[in-house]
């Protein structure tokens, strides 16, 4: 059985985010990066397929960027993951999800995986569509957004969460794409002997423009800054006293009726 986990490398929430110079993408010197939350999931669900199956799987681990994606394919790998392919890319941040998804299939369709994991969605784009993409070029059924995933002899019941907290049972048969969320599982922390046996494991570095790529669909024109807005108003006191104060500052402020 072969696997095939598609991660990103993303900026950390605790970053200082600013619009870059060019003014479509943020300005990367001030930011630090970790492996997206979403794909991380899809690590770990696939490595505990691998302990399920009696190591008998072989995953390997794909992600596409510039020399710095380097870091989080270790990680994956320290997780457990066999191999790493590393699709070099400078560009990739300008990519629409159609385009991503083009180089994950140019990659994976001679390579008859049997199972394609991908997280849900990136943490800087969100689009959630790469995934489901994958599956479209490569024509294998997918299951998205899984919080319970079982495997049986070629069959996968994906537990899928959908809008208003309800939830969905589906079954796929193999080869198929699914991708994951919180819930799914608990991802494991590399212990130091794993991290210490990655940095010996195969990291495949290929240029793009081995790979087909289609043309865009979507451009990002233009980033934002948040509009900045008044702090909050903090009021203490005992209780009876915060209840008039706050009735009195939401007349105040016509939020009710007087």
């Amino acid at each position: 059985m072969k696997i095939l986990v598609c991660i990103k490398q993303v900026p950390d929430m605790e970053s200082r985010f600013r619009v870059s110079s060019s003014g479509n993408w943020l300005e990367e010197s001030d930011l630090a990066f970790r492996l997206n939350e979403y794909d991380e999931y899809a690590v770990e669900q696939a490595v505990q397929l691998k302990e399920q199956l009696g190591d008998i799987p072989e995953i390997t681990v794909l992600s596409i960027g510039p020399d710095r994606v380097g870091e989080s394919i270790r990680k994956a790998l320290a997780m457990g993951c066999d191999r790493g392919v590393h699709i070099r890319d400078p560009e990739s941040s300008r990519k629409d999800p159609w385009q991503i998804a083009s180089l994950i299939a140019s990659f994976a369709g001679d390579k008859e995986f049997d199972l394609i994991l991908t997280g849900m969605q990136s943490q800087d784009r969100g689009s959630a569509q790469v995934g489901i993409m994958v599956s479209e070029i490569l024509g294998y059924p997918c299951a998205s957004t899984l919080v319970g995933f079982s495997y049986d002899n070629g069959i996968i019941s994906a537990r899928r969460e959908l809008e208003g907290g309800t939830k969905a049972v589906v079954r796929l048969r193999t080869p198929a794409v699914v991708t994951c969320q919180l819930g799914l599982n608990v991802p494991r922390y590399p212990t130091l002997p794993n991290i210490m046996k990655a940095k010996k494991k195969e990291i495949l570095s290929v240029p793009v423009a081995d790979f087909s790529v289609v043309d865009g669909h979507a451009t990002t024109l233009r980033l934002y800054q948040p509009a900045k807005k008044g702090g909050g108003l903090v009021i203490e006191g005992e209780v009876n006293d915060l209840a008039d104060r706050l009735v009195g500052i939401l007349k105040q402020k016509t939020m009710v009726l007087r």
